[in-house]
């Protein structure tokens, strides 16, 4: 890295200069005309927190549990797909950093390195999963998953069939050589090699290997197939976020999949408290997209979050350092959150509360 990152947002444009177009697009699109996208950042910047004074804090304690699982700050790293396309360490790269700063990372089903070499590296590891037509084969992950020592199970709820994501499609977005969902074993893997024209090879794979007709009885399905925490990623309707607290699960993520699905669905800080209402303390709530500060964690912790999954200044970090890159995100992560905390007079993450949130 030839600049110090200062920010996240250096790390967006140091990795926009290392990237190759069709990837840089892939990690930074959405579906259609892109407004789901936009309103997740602006519904965070819509956000005050109001300062309070004279609080006599020296020190701020970041730390907090998440699923059972301790974690040294508000936060956990979203699953994310093919990170070697990123930079050539990928996930391992990200799991060493994850481990060092003391957090959960969920490691993506379509992870670009086996879920086995990944819990190698140690800290905290929680496994998503879509579901798969195969259903044997999701039990088999399953259980490797259980073996491997993850700690949770995050189900993505959101993608019973994969949105529009029109760069994808102009870039005709295919997997080079060497870069392959390295969990799966998949007949189908051919169509994200050579997609049709005028199509993403990930979308057509998606819309062939994914289960369409995703339900409730699925989540009971998986629910007794494990003893490890669930967590339902893509919950949006208060209802839905009701019903996932009434079924058992340990923690929901309101998601809109980084504005990378239905385009018009709501930004997650819009619908966050009204979630936080409908679960009533019966499962964790967890929140992502558009999150690029450590004050965004503060906003989102006030609005009622258990904590927030970090997603694409993750893949920035790592494009413009690997590791070491990451490393420093996370730890601009925590200076902000430290800074944000102390500035609200907040010296642990349960004095971040709703009355910080100006009217």
């Amino acid at each position: 890295m030839a600049e110090p990152l200062l920010s996240v947002r250096d790390a967006e444009q140091a990795a926009a200069g290392l990237l190759p177009r069709d990837v840089r697009d892939f990690v930074a699109g959405g579906s259609e005309a892109e407004v789901t996208l936009a309103a997740n950042r602006a519904a965070l910047d819509a956000v005050f927190l109001t300062p309070r004074v004279l609080a006599g804090i020296t020190a701020c304690e970041p730390g907090t549990m998440l699923v059972g699982c301790r974690s040294a700050l508000p936060v956990a790293i979203a699953p994310m797909s093919y990170q070697r396309l990123i930079h050539p360490e990928g996930e391992i790269g990200l799991a060493r950093a994850a481990r060092e700063a003391g957090i959960p990372l969920t490691l993506s089903m379509m992870s670009s390195c086996l879920l086995e070499e990944v819990a190698a590296v140690g800290g905290t590891l929680w496994f998503q999963l879509y579901l798969l037509r195969d259903r044997g084969q999701v039990a088999d992950l399953i259980q490797r998953a259980e073996a491997a020592g993850c700690r949770a199970l995050m189900l993505t709820v959101d993608v019973p069939r994969m949105g529009r994501r029109l760069r994808d499609m102009r870039n005709g977005f295919a997997l080079p050589a060497g870069i392959t969902a390295a969990n799966l074993r998949d007949d189908a893997a051919a169509m994200v090699r050579t997609p049709p024209a005028g199509s993403s090879g990930v979308a057509v794979h998606t819309n062939q290997a994914f289960e369409p007709s995703l339900s409730w009885a699925d989540v009971s399905w998986l629910r007794e197939r494990t003893r490890l925490p669930l967590v339902l990623k893509g919950i949006l309707h208060p209802a839905d976020a009701q019903r996932a607290a009434e079924s058992g699960v340990s923690a929901v993520v309101v998601s809109n999949h980084g504005g990378r699905q239905l385009d018009g669905a709501p930004a997650t800080a819009r619908v966050l408290p009204e979630i936080v209402d409908s679960v009533a303390g019966r499962a964790e709530v967890f929140v992502d997209g558009g999150v690029r500060r450590g004050v965004d964690v503060v906003r989102a912790l006030a609005m009622g979050a258990r904590a927030v999954l970090l997603g694409r200044p993750m893949l920035w970090a790592l494009a413009a350092g690997g590791q070491a890159g990451v490393s420093r995100a996370l730890e601009l992560f925590r200076a902000e959150i430290d800074l944000a905390m102390a500035l609200c007079g907040c010296p642990d993450v349960s004095a971040i509360t709703p009355d910080l949130l100006h009217p």
